[in-house]
């Protein structure tokens, strides 16, 4: 049985209309997900609210802000449009809205004067691109190219590609390692000011190799969509927490496609994770967590989604676009 989205016809104005493809319905969906290293600066978050909420093509299903890692992240889709004859991506609407978003956030954020207890690179930290509906892959690698070329033309930030959407798929991870992006520099477990040196150790794929201390670096990755799960350890001990994460993650030999990060939290820590719906389950992150912490004599607190399930995600935005009728 179809979804009951399969049905639905959207509302909004389509792209200006191609040679080969004269009615363009659109059954390619996009969702991009961009972090922004900011959620205390009030008049910053409500400048990239406007930008976000600047063409009605684009919905913003969710919004996520942490004052203590000092973080925001927002939750976009949208359609895309190919051309009928040669199947290249040839125009969505988010793109325009995002550089209108990144535009607003380096008017109104100075990363020198950014700290928290998650680790970042820059102004706009990360931005990724899953393919929804009908979309392909290489739908999202296209995009996320078009869009990390305006970064680094446009906005004269450098950027580094990641997952499908870099040449050889090398993974944010191993980008983030090679920059030093998960030593704390400031009280241990805490970020402070700009953390990347003037001239980067390792050439972008996009932008300037000289970087501002103002609004540092950033990648730009095409991924399947992955769903964001954080679990709180009632613990104060960094360092114990580390442990049980490599424990957890994919890269340590624990759950296949779990990426993790023990985070300070206020007092607890929490193991902070992305991880595929399609491979491991929520439960299955929780319930090694909960087994592995229980050895070190630790209490665990039942975690949380920070986003919209896959599942969810193409419903709602469909259910926005049709209520605009």
């Amino acid at each position: 049985m179809e979804p009951d989205h399969a049905n639905k016809v959207l509302s909004f104005p389509l792209a200006p209309k191609s040679k080969g493809n004269p009615t363009m319905t659109p059954s390619k969906f996009i969702c991009c997900k961009l972090y922004i290293s900011e959620s205390r600066n009030a008049i910053a978050i409500d400048t990239i609210d406007q930008a976000a909420r600047s063409d009605p093509q684009v919905a913003m299903l969710s919004k996520f802000e942490d004052h203590l890692y000092n973080r925001v992240r927002y939750t976009l889709v949208s359609y895309i449009v190919n051309d009928s004859s040669t199947a290249e991506l040839i125009y969505s609407p988010v793109r325009k809205v995002l550089l209108a978003m990144m535009e607003a956030a380096f008017s109104t954020i100075n990363l020198e004067l950014h700290s928290g207890a998650h680790p970042r690179m820059g102004v706009i930290d990360d931005l990724s691109f899953h393919p929804l509906g009908q979309a392909t892959m290489g739908d999202a690698v296209w995009l996320a190219k078009l869009v990390a070329s305006d970064i680094g033309n446009d906005l004269q930030v450098p950027v580094f590609l990641y997952a499908a959407a870099h040449p050889t798929g090398k993974s944010v991870g191993a980008i983030r390692r090679e920059l030093g992006y998960y030593r704390p520099n400031y009280m241990v477990s805490q970020w402070s000011g700009s953390t990347l040196p003037d001239v980067l150790p390792v050439r972008p794929d996009e932008g300037p190799t000289n970087v501002s201390s103002e609004r540092g670096a950033t990648t730009v990755g095409a991924t399947p969509f992955l769903e964001n799960y954080n679990v709180p350890i009632l613990s104060k001990d960094v360092a114990t927490v580390r442990r049980i994460t490599r424990s957890v993650s994919g890269r340590g030999g624990g759950l296949p496609t779990v990426q993790a990060l023990a985070l300070f939290h206020g007092d607890c820590t929490e193991i902070a994770c992305l991880l595929d719906p399609d491979h491991v389950s929520a439960y299955q992150v929780q319930t090694v967590v909960e087994q592995i912490a229980a050895e070190q004599g630790l209490e665990v607190e039942k975690g949380y989604f920070t986003d919209i399930t896959k599942d969810r995600m193409l419903d709602k935005y469909l259910e926005i676009a049709c209520g605009a009728d």
